[in-house]
């Protein structure tokens, strides 16, 4: 009498889980979404889910997959680094986070260029009063021009009273920058200005500003024009 052939029983695949982020539909498994248990997102599990069942979230969804491609196999992005970048940290995916800001695509803007402008005092300030002004002064106007003077030592700080003194613009709507302690240089600060405002979506130039009081003046190189074109 022969013994009935013995079966292993199958491994059942794992329910997908619908999710509607902003509108785009992806599906997933729970525990590609639990991967990462202390993530922000692992917790909106618990959210509301929509009339369709699928959990929502109220997020433009346009980076998602990327975010659940690494949750599947991490495998990290090529493309839209910053904005990837951006959705791991707001979904507080920490494994994420850290591979993304190893990239070369976001290692220079971190350890180099942020670091660099967290030792110019008031700088992110700065750029806020630079757009104020700009917009305050655009009515009727095809350009606005701010001026800026940029001091890169404490020697040059030294200078400022008899350099501010020299100029026959509107002294109180000088923005002034430095000094600080890092190696980049006066370029380098003008051009992570020209590239921190444009960013926010304005046109911007930079130029020398010269003053010509004739021989035996003395002038100083602190000042620049900040212009940004309207139209």
């Amino acid at each position: 009498m022969s013994l009935p052939e013995f079966k292993a029983p199958q491994k059942q695949s794992a329910p997908a889980v619908p999710l509607n982020v902003g509108g785009r539909l992806f599906s997933t498994t729970l525990s590609t979404i639990r991967k990462h248990p202390e993530s922000k997102l692992a917790e909106m599990l618990r959210a509301q889910s929509d009339a369709t069942g699928c959990c929502f979230i109220d997020r433009d969804g346009s980076h998602f997959g990327a975010v659940l491609q690494f949750l599947r196999a991490e495998t990290l992005p090529t493309d839209n680094i910053k904005e990837v970048h951006r959705e791991a940290v707001f979904y507080n995916i920490k494994p994420l986070i850290k591979r993304l800001e190893e990239s070369p695509q976001l290692f220079g803007e971190l350890v180099g260029r942020q670091q660099f402008l967290a030792r110019v005092p008031h700088y992110k300030e700065n750029i806020e009063v630079l757009i104020r002004i700009a917009r305050a002064e655009a009515i009727a106007a095809r350009h606005s021009t701010i001026m800026m003077c940029v001091l890169r030592t404490e020697e040059d700080l030294g200078s400022y009273d008899s350099a501010v003194s020299s100029l026959e613009a509107d002294k109180e709507s000088v923005v002034t920058f430095g000094p600080w302690k890092a190696g980049p240089s006066v370029k380098d600060l003008l051009d992570c200005v020209k590239m921190d405002i444009e960013s926010q979506g304005y046109r911007v130039s930079i130029q020398r500003h010269v003053v010509d009081k004739g021989f035996g003046f003395r002038t100083y190189n602190f000042f620049y024009n900040l212009i940004f074109t309207w139209w």
